[in-house]
């Protein structure tokens, strides 16, 4: 393997470290700040960092073409908007580890989304490797009680559930959108467009709840949440996501995903105090040894 790959996948693995630790510093302010001036913090500290970082490695941002500027915008909406909504909204209603467990799904819901929407062929093997990870998925979602939640979905499936739902299918199209916004731009350029869009749009909604925001609750643990979410959680990790899937391709880059819930449930575990359930463990190898046969 030459260096160059070796790179981008030790990178990747850091992605997945990061993003696993952004469940932790999320589940520490969902419940503390309203959910966009939350959002909005994180992507100020981004855009902060990644406008100079863009002018100091690359001369500048590039003038967007009227596609790049539709495909960039697509990109905030998606991966920034929608899933940050999202994102804390679910945090705040599960515990982070098991929030962080349907990040596995996203690469079968992105291969699917390439079936239906790109008419990419989905082979006998790839639509066994779905059937796993959903069977693991539903392992986790109802907690190992399978019979039950057929008598009684609304145990299992609730609000938080169908919000992280919502969050990993944005995630999903940020990936797929990622792989047109590429052309023309950098991985750097892409991001910093798109987290501009994304502040945009999280900005006008954050300015409604300024009314009702208590800065009292603003300690110093929250500006280090959002520092963090910010700079790891966005700038690097966004910045070499799309080194991968500008290397690998999305599907491949999104096996990288497969890493995210296990750093999460290991970082709940340790700083929260959040059990490990055994339908985690059981549902999650299910989930992962879904995604990878589905991305041979």
């Amino acid at each position: 393997m030459n260096k160059p790959l070796v790179s981008t996948y030790l990178k990747l693995v850091c992605v997945a470290m990061f993003w696993g630790g952004t469940f932790i510093a999320g589940r520490m302010i969902a419940n503390t700040i309203p959910h966009m001036i939350a959002a909005s913090g994180r992507f100020l500290v981004a855009c902060a960092l990644l406008i100079p970082l863009a002018w100091k490695l690359e001369g500048g941002l590039p003038r967007l073409t009227r596609q790049q500027a539709q495909a960039t915008f697509a990109l905030g909406a998606t991966g920034i908007f929608l899933y940050n909504i999202c994102f804390f909204k679910a945090l705040s209603l599960m515990p982070a580890g098991r929030t962080a467990l349907f990040v596995a799904l996203n690469p079968i819901v992105t291969a699917l989304a390439l079936a239906l929407f790109f008419r990419e062929r989905l082979g006998m093997r790839k639509w066994l490797g779905i059937l796993i990870a959903f069977v693991g998925a539903a392992v986790i979602i109802t907690r190992g009680d399978l019979q039950g939640a057929v008598h009684d979905i609304s145990q299992s499936v609730g609000t938080g559930e169908l919000i992280m739902f919502c969050a990993i299918s944005g995630w999903a199209a940020y990936t797929i959108i990622g792989r047109h916004a590429l052309k023309g731009l950098t991985p750097i350029a892409a991001t910093t467009y798109a987290s501009l869009w994304g502040l945009l749009l999280l900005s006008a909604g954050a300015v409604t709840e300024i009314p009702g925001m208590d800065w009292g609750l603003v300690t110093w643990q929250v500006l280090a949440a959002i520092v963090y979410l910010g700079a790891c959680g966005t700038v690097i990790g966004f910045v070499w996501y799309y080194e991968g899937v500008k290397a690998l391709g999305p599907a491949r880059t999104a096996v990288f995903n497969n890493l995210v819930p296990v750093f999460g449930i290991s970082f709940g575990a340790v700083m929260l105090g959040e059990p490990i359930l055994a339908s985690m463990v059981i549902g999650g190898l299910l989930v992962i040894a879904g995604v990878t046969l589905t991305n041979r």
